[in-house]
Formats: C-alpha cells, structure tokens, sequence
C-alpha cells in the first residue's frame, strides 16, 4: 500500500508540475522582429532589467537569444535558443527559433518540441512566405496559434484587412483581443475586447524597459481619442459579429487564432500576450510514440533531443543537447537509455538555459527543455528514456537539400581538426554530410536547405575547430531518393549526376537538373527513385 501511495504522490506531483508549464516558439518571416518580442517577453516577465540590441541600435546590448557570433554581426537569428522564465504561477519555456528561411529544418524540428506557437506578422507585410510554411507545418500538427501584429508604431496596412488575410490565405478564423487605436505608424494603444476599455502606452527611452500602461474607460477613452476610438471600436464590432468572437475551444482546435497588436521594440502589447499564454495556451500533454500510442505525461521519464549546439561556451567549446521532457520526472544524474543505441546515457551535467547562461538543474518536467553537456554519443532525433519498457518517439524531419559544394581543407596538416569539425557539424545538423563512390571519405559534400547554411559551416570551421575550408561548389539542384542502394552504379555513369550517402543510411541521387533526371530514366527505366521531401 505504502509503494502504490507513494507511486501515486510521484505521478501527482508531476501532472501538477507539467499543468504549469507553457512551452512555445515564435514563428515569423526574417525581420518581422522575432528576437526583439523575445527579449520584451522576457522584459515583461522581469527576468531582464533592459531589452537587448535591435541591430543597429546604437547604445544597446546584444539579445540574450542571439548569442553566435554571426548572429550580432548579422542582427538574425540563425540557430534555436531555449529560455526558461517563470512568470506569475507558471514556467514558461520559450524556444527561439531561427529566423532565416536557410534555417528552416531547424525550426521545423524546434516545432516538434512545443506545445503552442505564436505566429509574429508585420503590421506592412502580413503573411509572408517563410510564415506561411511554418504555419502548415503548426497546421499539420494540430498546433494552437496565438497571432501577435507587430510593428503597429510603423506605417502599414490596416487591420482589418490583416485579418482578412488570415483567412483568405490560410484559412485560421481571427479571433481579435486586442484592437489598435489609431493607424498604423499612431499607434496610440488598444481596445481590451477581454476585459473593454482603453489601455494607452507611453514610451519609454528607447523602448529598453516595459511600457506604462494606462486604462480608460470607454468613455473616457473616446473623450480623449475622439474619432480614432470610436473607429477601432467599431472595426474590432464587425469582426466579432462576422465570425471572430472569442472561443478558447476553437484556438485549442488550432481552426481559429486569437489575434493581438503590439510594438515588440517599444514593448507595447506585450503584457496581453504573456497573459494569454499563461491564461489560454496548453500545456505539456500525452505525446505518441513511434507507434501513435499517447505517452502519458505521468509515465517514467522520457524525452527527445530537438538540437545539438556545440561552441556556447567559447572556453570549453562543449557540446550541448536540447531535450524536451515529455513525461516524468527528470533527475539530474539519473541513467537513461538511448533509444537509437540501446545504450546508457549518464545525466550527470545538465543545465537549463537562459540564451547562453546555464544554471545547473537538478529537476525538470514535462514541457521543461534541458542541455545534456558534453553529450557527443546523442544525436537529433534520439529518444531518452528510464525504467521499462522502452519508448521512442517519431524521428524528426530530414529535409531535402537544394545546395551541393565539395568541403576541403585549406591546411592539409589540419585533417584532424577538419574530420571532428565535419562530424560535429553534421551531428548538429547544421548542414547534412554525404560521401560517394566517386570522391571519397576524405572529400565530403556539404548539403544545404540555404547556402548561407554553408556561410556558418565554414565560420564555424574556422573559428571553433581551426580548420579553415574551401568550398567548391557543386551544380546539383534535383534531388531524388534512391530506394536500391546497388543502382548507385546507374546514377555514377551519368556525366550529370551522382549518388550520395547520407550520414542516416539513405542515398540521394542528384542530378544537375530536371532534363539530367529524365534522361537518367530513360538510359535506366529500371531505376527506383522517390521524391526526397522531407520525413516528417
């Protein structure tokens, strides 16, 4: 009797540990201001004192969550960060994500790791490309969106055409909390449609700490803004009464999005959004495994490891593996079996982060994201586990690549250096590492979703493993799987194409373009060839 109660208290403990964690990421198009609500969300939480740099912002600091190199020289994001933030009675785990479309794979694996996402659109653009794959990937699982239109201090379009675009374009019903009073570029505050009245921003110097808010009511907000009140209100009425009235069931469905208006850079709107996800956005649930069986949030431990990120810390130059917790309670020190391997893995150093600052964690939960340190034997995609019997999760998403360029060392007395620096970037998935008949071990092929994917590969080279490369660009831009590996042989003999492994087992056969595919065909019908989108 004493085992089951204690049992009991333990899985109690952890459902009511995973009921107050919210974990999310931010998706948007490039310089739609992703980092920037980063920090204002993080200013707001009051886990920061100031917000950090918009590039080229004289006089501020860098963002906690761009900590790379290339990255405040850049002013974008080009890698995921966790940052773990408690704010009134709940944890908030916030997964940036990259913010350049050559990083996407990135962010299509960090999406597997939340729980709810918000989609962050500029008041000029609306829904841009790079958005708007994102979203199908949310839409594919079911993922809850809260929208965030940012930039409102700047001309833009108006808002109720935005809105319009939501649906028109992705078919998501807008559901407004907020309303912005006054034109874009004006932005004098907004309507609270949740709890009515005014709330008016004051800015505050250079945006760099939280906004006073002041709140009205209606009447005194129409005294005081005249016909911009009255306009808002009236925009924000014939959005409810034509279909966008609030209900929390259809957001949790993910066929509706609770809409906001804000200024990330001047931390306007921020506190309703940090409200809402403390308030609407779910939390950790049952996740199904390889086979589709949920797992529930209260079994033995498990995880998956999302990202692998070598170099945070520039004096020990670790390795660091971002883990989600999906179910139990993680100890630190515990022993946990790899799922991939079959083998143990020793939890003896894991750290929560905070961008690039790290605290020890000794527990962590459902919905929490842990850095396994010097994890070199983990790779993306592994699932982690303790007691029986064993889980794995789904693999993560392989992308096809669309750029090609043979990788080689510009010191050949550095070949050392430049096989772990090959190795740990293909671990990381920064870029996927083929080898073929045709050129051997020792000169791999860089793969790439973006080429500036090779501009970090070969940044990192130098800077972390000191082992500078050329890279000779390859005129591949067709891509097929090939189902025998034994037809490699038919793909070499084409002067226009090549078969290459990849580090997972699989062979790509490329080709420089469509008329080199079919020809290849047409030489061997007997070839077996399938698409090479990703493996989602």
């Amino acid at each position: 009797m004493g085992t089951s109660g204690g049992a009991d208290t333990l899985a109690s403990d952890v459902l009511t540990a995973a009921g107050q964690r919210r974990t999310f990421a931010v998706i948007s198009h490039p310089d739609a201001g992703k980092s920037t609500l980063t920090e204002a969300l993080a200013l707001h939480a009051k886990v920061i004192t100031e917000a950090g740099a918009v590039h080229g912002k004289a006089g501020r600091r860098g963002v906690v969550s761009d900590w790379m190199e290339m990255e405040k020289a850049r002013g974008i994001s080009i890698t995921s960060a966790a940052l773990q933030f408690a704010y009134r009675d709940r944890v908030i785990n916030l997964v940036d994500t990259p913010g350049h479309a050559d990083f996407s794979e990135d962010t299509y694996r960090v999406l597997t790791a939340v729980d709810s996402a918000v989609m962050l659109l500029d008041a000029a653009k609306g829904l841009e490309p790079q958005t708007l794959k994102l979203f199908e990937v949310c839409r594919h699982r079911d993922i809850p969106v809260i929208t965030f239109i940012n930039k409102w201090d700047r001309p833009g379009r108006d808002a109720l055409s935005l809105c319009d675009e939501l649906v028109e374009r992705i078919g998501l019903q807008p559901m407004p909390l907020t309303w912005p009073v006054g034109e874009p570029g004006h932005f004098r505050g907004v309507v609270d449609l949740a709890e009515g009245g005014f709330v008016r921003y004051h800015r505050t110097a250079g945006g760099a700490t939280a906004a006073p808010e002041e709140r009205l009511s209606a009447e005194e907000a129409e005294a005081a803004e005249g016909a911009e009140w009255t306009r808002a209100v009236e925009e924000a009425h014939l959005l409810t009464e034509s279909g966008g009235g609030f209900a929390a069931s259809r957001y949790l469905a993910a066929t509706a999005t609770p809409v906001l208006f804000g200024a990330a850079v001047l931390n306007f709107g921020v506190r309703h959004l940090l409200d809402l996800l403390v308030s609407l956005a779910p939390g950790p649930g049952p996740r199904p495994d390889a086979h589709g069986a949920p797992r529930p949030v209260d079994a033995p431990f498990s995880g998956f490891v999302f990202k692998v990120q070598t170099g945070m810390d520039p004096a020990h130059r670790d390795q660091v593996a971002f883990a989600r917790v999906c179910s139990g309670t993680f100890e630190r020190g515990m022993v946990v079996t790899n799922a991939t391997t079959g083998r143990p893995f020793a939890t003896k150093y894991t750290q929560q982060m905070f961008g690039r600052e790290r605290t020890t964690v000794d527990t962590a939960y459902p919905g929490d994201v842990i850095g396994l340190v010097n994890a070199t034997s983990l790779r993306v995609g592994d699932t982690l586990y303790a007691d029986k019997p064993p889980v794995r999760f789904p693999p993560l998403p392989t992308f096809a690549p669309a750029h090609f360029a043979v990788a080689r060392p510009v010191d050949l007395g550095r070949a050392k250096q430049f096989r772990r620096g090959v190795e740990q970037l293909n671990a990381e998935g920064v870029i996927q590492v083929l080898v073929s008949d045709r050129r051997g071990d020792a000169a791999p092929v860089f793969a790439a979703v973006g080429p500036m994917q090779f501009e970090v590969a070969a940044h990192r080279m130098a800077a972390e493993f000191k082992a500078a490369i050329r890279l000779d660009p390859l005129p591949y831009s067709t891509v097929r799987r090939l189902s025998d590996p034994a037809q490699r042989v038919l793909v070499d003999s084409g002067s226009r194409g090549e078969a290459l492994l990849r580090s997972d087992g699989v062979y790509l056969a490329v080709f420089n373009d469509d008329i080199a595919l079919g020809m290849a065909r047409r030489q061997h019908p007997e070839l077996k060839l399938e698409s090479a989108l990703h493996d989602a």
